[in-house]
């Protein structure tokens, strides 16, 4: 549908003749506000629903496990090829299509394409870390306005997403800028020219995909009445995930690659700082246990399937 911002003017008398829900369906792959030349919105017409990539639920009954949703990403061709190989070729036409292609049609305007590789090799290094928008424009060599011009384009094609930091009603000095993940790790791991599992373990991302992954779950699976946040101090307290309801914390998440973690001082400091009852250390495929009285461990499959439906 971003391809025809036309398309929208006829469709509101043609919606107000027989208010049916369901009767038209338009499909796209760009958030609407990003839509050029589109003058009609049809407020009070229409409701938007994300299409987001399989998830570790949906793929569970399909046999898929999760280290090769993780892997792979959750894009059903990424998934559905024979092997890593033709998985890794899929990704890198998608890439190749998406950069050459679509973000010039989708922008409206001349885009180079070198700047925006440079940028996504940017992005596949940092993820899961503090953006520095003046550090990108430095060593892109574009002014600051087009890189948060890029990265809101980038967004509103739902590839990354920016994590804002939970600062609401604490007296301490608090990180305030969005940490940056990519939401399917499947084009993460193919930026950084990984191609199995076994060299997944291997690499210095390992730990920071993992994270977005987790992520990416739970921002799927949780209630919609519950936003997510990261927290940050400038004196070394930090939580990956604080899952907030309104104005109130409600759960503390921190996420680790290793199936036998350690409770760090920084996360005990988190949870006094916001008060939470319920606080987790997730894992790829650790036993479930507690840590103290109000500290969980357990796997992502545990936390999504019984403990995050409790979280409301």
């Amino acid at each position: 549908a971003q391809t025809m911002p036309g398309l929208f003017s006829p469709l509101r008398p043609l919606i107000d003749e027989n208010r049916k829900p369901g009767r038209f369906l338009l499909l796209g792959s760009v958030a609407p506000h990003l839509v050029k030349g589109l003058s009609e919105t049809l407020a009070g017409r229409i409701a938007h629903m994300e299409l987001s990539p399989i998830n570790v639920l949906e793929a569970g009954k399909a046999n898929i496990s999760n280290r090769e949703l993780w892997l792979r990403g959750g894009y059903p061709d990424a998934l559905n090829a024979k092997n890593e190989t033709q998985w890794f070729r899929w990704a890198e036409n998608y890439y190749s299509n998406f950069v050459e292609r679509d973000i010039t049609l989708l922008l409206g305007e001349s885009v180079s394409v070198s700047i925006i590789k440079n940028l996504w090799r940017m992005l596949a290094g940092i993820n899961g870390n503090i953006l520095n928008y003046d550090m990108l424009s430095r060593s892109l060599g574009i002014s600051r306005p087009t890189v948060l011009k890029y990265l809101e384009f980038m967004e509103g094609v739902y590839l990354i997403q920016r994590m804002q930091p939970w600062f609401m009603n604490v007296s301490k000095r608090i990180v305030k800028s969005p940490k940056i993940y990519f939401r399917d790790t499947g084009i993460l791991h193919f930026l950084n020219g990984i191609h199995s599992y076994d060299e997944l373990k291997g690499d210095i991302i390992a730990g920071a995909s993992w994270e977005s992954f987790v992520i990416e779950q739970i921002k799927q699976l949780k209630s919609p009445f519950l936003s997510v946040f990261y927290y940050r101090t400038h004196h070394g307290a930090e939580a990956d995930l604080v899952l907030v309801k309104g104005n109130r914390p409600l759960a503390c998440i921190e996420i680790k690659l290793n199936n036998a973690p350690s409770v760090s001082k920084g996360f005990y400091e988190v949870i006094k700082d916001l008060n939470t009852k319920h606080n987790f250390i997730l894992t790829p495929e650790s036993d479930s246990y507690k840590i103290g009285k109000n500290i969980r461990v357990c796997s992502l499959s545990d936390f999504v399937e019984n403990r995050l439906p409790k979280l409301k």
